[in-house]
């Protein structure tokens, strides 16, 4: 499973010119479901991410974290971080999770997420969606929970 973490001051999803999800100060996640990722990945990336430490103290250093601040996240499906580019010049979406699968994980991780008590709002899964976002610092995180297991 793998995330890009972006710290906002605001962020938006619409989906036929409708906003679907909007938080203000938080972070929009960008979520990318492999093959093979199970309940081990939802738990390490959603503690992962509201325990991040992205968010200036009174100091301005990155000390504290979503739930410290009482931040929101946009949790956004995306399919393409794990888009293969080494071959050719279009990419190969192999390694991503089949739908079925993937929605069941994206929504596992939103229910985490909030259990530990972040808002959460959320883009829709499968549609075109319009992502709008002020970037923060701007302060932007790759994670991957494959590397740790």
């Amino acid at each position: 499973m793998r995330a890009v973490v972006q710290r906002v001051s605001r962020a938006s999803v619409t989906v036929e010119d409708a906003i679907v999800g909007e938080i203000g100060v938080g972070a929009l996640v960008l979520l990318g479901v492999a093959e093979g990722d199970t309940d081990e990945d939802v738990a390490y990336l959603s503690d992962k991410i509201a325990n991040l430490r992205i968010f200036p103290d009174d100091e301005s250093r990155m000390n504290r974290s979503l739930l410290d601040i009482g931040g929101e996240a946009l949790v956004v499906s995306q399919f393409t971080l794990y888009g293969d580019c080494r071959r050719g010049r279009r990419p190969s979406f192999t390694e991503a999770a089949k739908p079925d699968a993937a929605v069941a994980l994206y929504e596992s991780f939103c229910a985490n997420l909030t259990e530990r008590g972040v808002h959460v709002e959320r883009g829709v899964f499968q549609a075109h969606m319009d992502v709008s976002l002020v970037n923060d610092g701007p302060v932007t995180i790759l994670l991957d929970s494959s590397r740790l297991f």
